[in-house]
């Protein structure tokens, strides 16, 4: 009699616990958080406000993030007035060398060993369904290093395809994914 009482408990206790957990809302492994009401999302063109940098830079930003969006949300893409708003430009591109090495001559000046690439984007966001997340010239920020003997014509679109991935990521979790 024992076993038989066992037996019934155990799916009992799993039928509960998915119950429970059904209950607590839809759980996306992105952890997006949006309202049901908010189904539509427009990104506007970012401008390119830096000096340096190849000069597709700002399309190349605004393409990636609304494929981003797109990928990774239900959100429908609009050009203008989405339930959640997107905009902003490229505030900067910056070459820096780090990593000085001695010559070890007096003929032959000192230089670095690496170059570390960085980008820097302003964004602005509006949340039309719930104003707190709103924010504006909030800036973010990311940087990729590489090694002077390597050509920067070579590396660059990699190394901006790294830092963008990054920014957007960055981004993403900011407005919609509430990390």
């Amino acid at each position: 009699m024992k076993l038989k009482n066992s037996r019934i408990k155990i799916p009992l206790t799993v039928l509960l616990m998915l119950m429970a957990i059904s209950s607590c809302g839809v759980y996306t492994m992105s952890g997006i958080n949006l309202p049901p009401s908010v189904k539509t999302i427009s990104i506007a063109s970012f401008y390119n406000n830096a000096n340096l940098g190849p000069p597709n830079l700002s399309q190349t930003f605004t393409n990636n993030i609304r494929d981003y969006y797109q990928s990774n949300t239900n959100l429908v893409l609009t050009n203008l007035n989405g339930d959640l708003q997107i905009d902003g430009g490229i505030q900067s591109y910056r070459l820096t060398p780090i990593a000085p090495t001695a010559s070890g001559t007096d003929e032959k000046a000192d230089a670095a060993a690496r170059t570390r690439i960085t980008i820097t984007v302003e964004v602005n966001y509006y949340n039309t369904a719930d104003d707190t997340y709103n924010f504006e010239n909030k800036t973010f920020s990311f940087f990729e290093e590489f090694d002077n003997d390597q050509n920067l014509t070579a590396v660059e679109d990699q190394l901006i395809e790294t830092i963008f991935d990054q920014i957007i990521l960055d981004i993403f979790n900011e407005t919609v994914a509430n990390w």
